[in-house]
């Protein structure tokens, strides 16, 4: 694991950002064991890391100096930890602040509710740390749009009935946050909104050949089949691109297992992107 965290961290930076958000294509597919191999690795550089969560993430084992954001009631009575700053912004669990871990334990961290709030959060983070890293949300990926954060897209047999479906899921997602930047020369119809699959279905039957612009890639609100038919047949592209550097697989799940190696080619091959299971600290070559 230690290796893979290593890589990860290296393409996150190699860009020169700060923040590392990690999403994932369902719930049980390794995102935080992902993020959690990132944070070793930052930790062992010598880097100031601050944590940061969308939803309630109890038992986190943190390391000492360590900044994190959670709420007073979540403070746990052992071990200690340094409040730096209590925030305007809330949580379903009260006030939040910012505390550094004291020593090493578990912490509890807990993010705010809105995206503008999360931005807010990051930025404090970030101005006392040198990477951020946050267990996060497809919808909430709106935040990286502005900063050049790096994202980590996690997949897994948890998320999909076969292999085939799983590595389609993914495929879809990062072709969706990957979205390239529209081009200022060329005529383009702007959506203010959302593009949706029925707004997709109607500028398709249209014969649209014009570029689709959305503000940012969580603005297309489609998946599956959808998804793949509006960017197969419309110039979808957007104002502010966001950076997807690398995917990580779980080949297992209490439901099923994919074979690791295949199931590691195949989402490479997929996505275009590197890929690492970080359980079995491989790479796809």
């Amino acid at each position: 694991m230690a290796g893979v965290g290593a890589s990860l961290l290296e393409l996150a930076r190699r860009g020169g950002a700060r923040e590392i958000f990690a999403v994932g294509t369902a719930k049980g597919v390794g995102k935080t064991t992902a993020l959690r191999a990132v944070y070793e690795a930052a930790c062992s550089s010598g880097l100031r890391v601050g944590v940061a969560s969308v939803g309630h993430k109890a038992g986190l084992p943190l390391r000492p100096q360590t900044t994190f954001v959670t709420a007073r009631s979540l403070l746990p009575r052992s071990p200690a930890v340094e409040i730096l700053q209590t925030s305007r912004v809330a949580s379903a669990a009260g006030e939040l602040l910012y505390a550094r871990a004291a020593c090493d334990g578990e912490y509890a961290a807990i993010g705010p509710s809105s995206a503008s709030a999360l931005r807010e959060v990051i930025a404090q983070l970030a101005a006392r740390c040198d990477v951020v890293l946050v267990d996060g949300a497809i919808d909430r990926i709106a935040t990286v749009a502005a900063s050049g954060g790096a994202i980590l897209v996690s997949c897994g047999a948890a998320g999909a009935k076969s292999m085939a479906e799983a590595v389609a899921g993914v495929a879809a997602l990062v072709a969706r946050l990957r979205v390239p930047l529209a081009d200022a020369d060329e005529d383009a119809v702007e959506l203010e909104g959302a593009l949706t699959a029925t707004v997709a279905a109607a500028l398709v039957a249209a014969g649209e050949r014009r570029q689709i612009v959305v503000r940012d890639p969580t603005r297309i609100v489609m998946s599956g089949a959808s998804l793949a038919q509006a960017l197969a047949r419309l110039r979808v592209r957007c104002r502010t691109p966001l950076r997807v550097v690398a995917a990580t697989t779980c080949a297992l799940a209490p439901e099923r297992g994919f074979e690791p190696a295949a199931f590691l080619r195949d989402v490479a091959s997929a996505t275009a992107l590197p890929a690492f299971d970080v359980f079995a600290g491989m790479r796809a070559a």
